[in-house]
């Protein structure tokens, strides 16, 4: 196997596990109701997850040799963030309040806009502002979907 097809298959395998896990969590969590949309998207997830990963094993995979080390280095802020989010921020401040802060953190951090510019602040502060209010109505109104409760939201 080449570096460049061990390349596609690592992140298939775990991409496809975190996708089984993801699963499996979802058909195993109480109350019922709460969990109806998570199993739809994760039934979606796994079909993609094994699709990629079988593209991968037999070779199809021939798009690219990985990231370099910039786009790597470039990704960590952004990943930390996400960890933060996930692990801490939506179950202690609330789903839609820590969707906010995450939202915004790396929008400002990836926006290539300079950050000493009033205007695109309250530019990266509006766009923010729509993307959330598109989630709280997605989530909230037409999926209604349970969300993480926090000290806020």
């Amino acid at each position: 196997m080449t570096a460049s097809r061990s390349q596609h298959i690592v992140p298939g395998i775990i991409v496809f596990g975190v996708a089984v896990l993801v699963t499996w969590l979802s058909f195993t969590a109480e109350p019922v109701e709460a969990y109806a949309f998570p199993r739809i998207v994760s039934i979606f997830f796994v079909a993609l997850a094994a699709w990629n990963l079988l593209r991968a094993v037999a070779g199809w995979s021939k798009v690219g040799e990985g990231i370099s080390q910039q786009t790597f280095v470039n990704l960590i802020p952004g990943v930390l963030v996400m960890l933060v989010y996930v692990f801490w921020a939506a179950k202690a401040l609330g789903f839609y309040t820590a969707s906010i802060i995450a939202f915004f953190v790396l929008y400002s951090l990836y926006d290539p806009a300079p950050l000493n510019s009033s205007r695109d602040w309250t530019k990266r502060a509006i766009i923010t502002a729509a993307f959330m209010a598109v989630i709280y109505l997605l989530f909230a109104l037409v999926l209604r979907v349970q969300t993480p409760r926090g000290i806020f939201f």
